[in-house]
């Protein structure tokens, strides 16, 4: 309905849920799309144990809120269907 999509998940962003999610909306909803998907994943680090170092690794609500905000800013393409 909003022809844009984020996929927000704790786990990497190659080969993870978020990366399956975002591949399927891609085959399936490429042409209602107006901005590409975004995801927000966990940095290509081991999640370390000191909770601070953890927070720094993993995706906060603001890098969530940083990648609505870019997806919903992008212009929407200019064709469409062939």
């Amino acid at each position: 309905r909003t022809t844009r999509a984020v996929v927000a998940d704790e786990g990497g962003a190659r080969g993870g849920l978020a990366a399956e999610i975002s591949a399927t909306i891609a085959e399936r909803c490429f042409w209602a799309l107006d901005a590409p998907v975004a995801r927000v994943t966990s940095r290509d680090v081991p999640i370390p144990y000191p909770p601070h170092l953890e927070e720094a690794a993993t995706p906060q609500v603001g890098d969530v809120v940083a990648a609505v905000r870019r997806v919903v800013a992008a212009a929407p393409p200019a064709g469409g269907p062939p």
